[in-house]
């Protein structure tokens, strides 16, 4: 190899590393403001989670339309585990026998979950959760799950072994279990 041939690469390598060097400065201040921005999104986060909380007492005393009383909420302990929750006991376990004394008072709507099984029990064949949540809709004009509320109530109850799920190519469709083949919850 000549001196020249070698002065040439030695080029190319000191421009080739020149731009790598940059390449990796460039990325890197793309991934520190890509990391201040998640903190931020963290802390409103956190943030949000300490209102819910909060707030988990007011939500108790009048649920949203479309949650059904059966499914799962944030509970205390998923709140603990999260880095900056508030360590106090929830408004709810403070309140709690105000909010119940309250609730007697008045008189409870039906669980979405009961209103879907009534509605299953009528049909022989199995439905899709849209046209359930049609059907709900039309009985019960007061009430407006939205779709995945529907869905999730659907299979919250196929779980707990009350509705049978049906698939068809993409289709999900649900049926009522045969009384005589329920599981009973403690079975």
């Amino acid at each position: 190899m000549t001196s020249q041939s070698a002065a040439t690469l030695r080029s190319r390598y000191a421009v080739q590393a020149a731009s790598d060097l940059e390449e990796n400065r460039r990325r890197q201040r793309e991934l520190a403001e890509k990391l201040a921005m998640l903190r931020e999104e963290e802390a409103l986060l956190i943030e949000i989670m300490a209102l819910a909380e909060h707030h988990q007492g007011d939500a108790e005393l009048s649920p949203l339309p479309e949650q059904a009383q059966d499914e799962p909420t944030l509970t205390q302990e998923r709140l603990s585990r999260t880095p900056g929750a508030a360590t106090k006991a929830p408004r709810s376990a403070r309140t709690g026998s105000r909010a119940k004394a309250a609730a007697k008072g008045r008189s409870r709507r039906p669980l979405l979950g009961d209103l879907l099984l009534d509605l299953l029990a009528g049909h022989s064949e199995p439905h899709l959760a849209k046209d359930l949540r049609e059907e709900l809709m039309v009985q019960h004009p007061d009430r407006e799950p939205t779709p995945q509320v529907v869905r999730n109530t659907l299979e919250s109850l196929v779980a707990k072994g009350q509705v049978r799920r049906h698939k068809e190519e993409r289709s999900v469709m649900y049926t009522l279990v045969d009384r005589g083949h329920r599981r009973t919850p403690a079975g």
